[in-house]
């Protein structure tokens, strides 16, 4: 079976775990709003509000993330993808587990704290791509991997809501045992992509995250470090929109944990769709370049007019921008990235990538809580609509930069 077919499989069944239990998450939260000692820590401080700690919740997760990504990613790079991929599978089981018996607020952050560490693996699965395929082919690749995974979007909320007749345990166990047997799987099936002791020997030095952290920082003009700043930005900004939505369509439209499942089924199609069938011939036509600045255009019309709709079906409309945008957005810059940085520091760097959108996923949410609660239940969506706009700057010369990569590479 190849690298690739073992990827989707895996990461189809990782993602369907995840939606099976995120879109319950706010509506667990606020059952535990008004008790225990992190509530009341919070609300003495402002932040006791439903959408300022779902924010929190995922904020946690993404600081687990950004923590440990370029740990794992320098790992994958010196001792080989598979052993760091195994961590974060294991991690999940962890992590669904403790959703499964949480009954209180702090159990929930423990939940996401353990499977934000575990998902810091996200940037050695993109580097487990790039092994495995041609530098021309993995804007296409991770787009199929993407489609994989969204797959799991699609499917997973339905499941998440079926299981709740099982009662509230049921969601997390049942996701629990989905990543019991998706690690088995891996551990058959997945082997490894990348030769650490060739790259040694060769006298190849990974150097530490954190330098690579401070470079993107310093040197933030440099082609890789605007490439991972345009996935940091645009992240944060689809991240803190979707933070708050279930709030925002619970508030607007009467949607409940029982039917919030459609909805997010609704988006993961088109994400499916597009990525499968539409990315690999769009990629084509315009170059991973183009096509990332098209996307983005495409995400800031999304976000920044979800909120105009009084009506389901015009909602719709603007919705299906949004995962037409991430789809041509971050497969494309993440292959950018795949072909700049050096091949023995690639997991690092995917790694790094995952740092800043980790910290963008923090940074996104708090604001998208906090604006959602004070400033208005459209303000998140108009903000991020506004920042992607303004990031499309940072790539306008991409192209450049791609067609040196790929000479380089023949």
């Amino acid at each position: 079976m190849g690298k690739l077919v073992v990827l989707m499989v895996t990461g189809f069944v990782d993602m369907l775990g995840v939606l099976m239990v995120m879109p319950l998450l706010p509506f667990y939260a606020k059952r535990f709003l008004g008790h225990g000692p992190l509530w009341t820590a919070l609300d003495s401080i402002g932040m006791g509000g439903s959408g300022t700690v779902v924010s929190l919740l995922v904020m946690m997760f993404a600081l687990a993330q950004l923590t440990s990504a370029p740990i794992w990613g320098r790992v994958s790079d010196k001792y080989g993808r598979r052993p760091a991929m195994m961590i974060g599978l294991g991690a999940s089981v962890i992590a669904y587990s403790i959703f499964a018996f949480a009954n209180s607020l702090e159990l929930l952050f423990l939940c996401r704290i353990v499977q934000g560490a575990g998902g810091g693996t996200v940037g050695v699965i993109q580097a487990y791509v790039a092994d495995a395929t041609k530098p021309e082919d993995r804007a296409k690749a991770l787009g199929w991997l993407s489609a994989a995974t969204n797959a799991g979007v699609a499917i997973g909320p339905v499941i998440g809501s079926v299981m709740m007749s099982f009662g509230s345990s049921g969601p997390g166990l049942a996701a629990a045992a989905l990543s019991l047997v998706n690690m088995v799987f891996a551990w058959f099936y997945l082997s490894e992509s990348h030769d650490a002791g060739a790259a040694k020997a060769a006298g190849k030095v990974v150097r530490k995250g954190r330098e690579a952290v401070a470079r993107v920082v310093s040197h933030a003009g440099e082609p890789a470090s605007r490439l991972i700043w345009i996935y940091a930005i645009t992240m944060g900004a689809f991240q803190g929109m979707n933070t708050v939505l279930a709030l925002f369509l619970s508030g607007k439209f009467g949607v409940t944990e029982h039917t919030i499942g459609y909805f997010y089924t609704y988006v993961g199609v088109i994400s499916v769709v597009t990525r499968a069938l539409v990315l690999g011939k769009m990629v084509d036509w315009l170059g991973e370049a183009r096509l990332s600045r098209f996307g983005m255009v495409l995400l800031a019309i999304g976000l920044g007019t979800m909120p105009l709709h009084s009506t389901v079906p015009g909602f719709a409309l603007s919705v299906a921008l949004v995962p037409l945008g991430t789809a041509f957005t971050f497969p494309c810059v993440t292959g950018l990235l795949s072909r700049i940085v050096p091949q023995h520091e690639r997991g690092l760097y995917m790694g790094v990538q995952q740092t800043f959108g980790g910290l963008a996923r923090v940074l996104g949410p708090i604001y998208a809580g906090w604006a959602f609660d004070h400033l208005g239940h459209g303000v998140p969506y108009f903000t991020a609509g506004g920042i992607v706009l303004a990031t499309i700057l940072l790539g306008l010369d991409m192209e450049k930069y791609a067609e040196t990569a790929k000479a380089n590479a023949a």
